[in-house]
């Protein structure tokens, strides 16, 4: 095969990942256009030009910090306050890296922004999206990530712009992202064998938000669910380790992205 052959079929392969990864992203579009918007119009509301979303939503990338970050820039410079409500806004990201470890590595500067660019809908379809091996999974995830993350560009730079001609109630908007993860927690439920994962999550996140309350518990619900996911994994992956039938048609390319 020549280089030029090589090349030919690099560049097929590339457009059949994204061509798979685009589905997964249009539901996560409604959602982080509204809400980038949303941001956008607070940014110029607050005072500031469209220059701040658009540069801020490419670099921070972190929905709910962004909008802590207007407080931040029309307050006093408080580098540690900045820093302490960052790690906590985002700490779950620390669990969303460890579960996608293996899932990043091996993939050049690909990886360097799976990293960069995982937020929670883009860890959610990675990590759960059945990807045939005649797909470049690199490829795949990286798509994935960065039409997610040009959604909330798009509507944070279209908001900053437009934001003094836009007038409306944007009041419960963020219920789009609640709603989506419901509705990938019930795809993931439906291609289960074993749902035992899915009921330990839920039962511990109940537990803890009775404990510590709406504002706090999502840190200990998932320190929780790892360390006891961790405890029986094991036993857990014997239990839900695909049958040679289902291996079988995930090799040949199983149901397409």
């Amino acid at each position: 095969m020549t280089g030029q052959q090589l090349k030919i079929r690099k560049h097929r392969e590339i457009r059949r990942a994204f061509r798979a990864a685009f589905p997964h992203t249009i539901p996560i579009f409604a959602g982080f256009w509204f809400l980038g918007l949303t941001y956008g119009i607070y940014m110029n509301v607050s005072g500031f030009s469209f220059i701040y979303p658009m540069l801020m939503s490419i670099t921070i990338f972190a929905g709910s910090m962004e909008f802590v970050t207007v407080d931040f820039l029309l307050g006093a410079f408080t580098p540690l306050q900045a820093f302490a409500m960052t790690l906590m806004i985002n700490a779950r990201h620390l669990f969303y890296g460890i579960s996608m470890l293996e899932k990043y590595r091996g993939y050049g500067w690909r990886s360097f922004y799976l990293i960069f660019g995982m937020c929670d809908e883009s860890f959610s379809i990675n990590y759960t999206a059945m990807i045939p091996k005649d797909f470049d999974k690199g490829w795949f995830m990286f798509f994935v990530t960065a039409l997610n993350h040009f959604y909330w560009f798009f509507g944070a730079t279209l908001g900053g712009i437009f934001g003094s001609l836009i007038h409306f109630d944007t009041e419960g908007l963020d219920f789009v992202m609640t709603a989506m993860f419901v509705v990938i927690f019930l795809e993931q439920w439906l291609k289960e064998k074993d749902h035992t994962s899915s009921l330990i999550g839920l039962a511990l996140s109940l537990i803890c938000l009775i404990a510590f309350g709406a504002d706090n518990f999502i840190i200990p619900a998932m320190l929780a669910i790892l360390i006891l996911l961790t405890v029986i994994r094991r036993p857990l992956e014997t239990r839900v380790s695909p049958s040679a039938d289902m291996a079988k048609e995930i090799e040949k390319g199983g149901e397409q992205p």
